[in-house]
């Protein structure tokens, strides 16, 4: 079993939840460009001021889009 690991770009400030909107969207290009399995990407609100967008890549493409994305930080993604 291939475990899947989320990627995460934190944004802060009075703009983060647009910008981490506006992420999602070149990370689900991304994707479909580079046909990435499983097609997971999102973002969320924390606050007024924190938000961040992910996507969720399989163990053995991680070393491949980080280098690539430069995420901000990793976690393992559980489903």
């Amino acid at each position: 079993m291939n475990r899947k690991i989320k990627l995460i770009w934190d944004f802060r400030g009075p703009t983060a939840a647009k910008t981490a909107e506006h992420h999602e969207l070149h990370l689900k290009e991304y994707m479909k460009a580079e046909k990435l399995q499983p097609p997971i990407t999102g973002n969320q609100q924390i606050n007024e001021m924190y938000s961040y967008a992910f996507m969720v890549v399989e163990e053995n493409h991680m070393i491949m889009v980080r280098d690539a994305l430069k995420p901000h930080r990793a976690e393992l993604y559980k489903d």
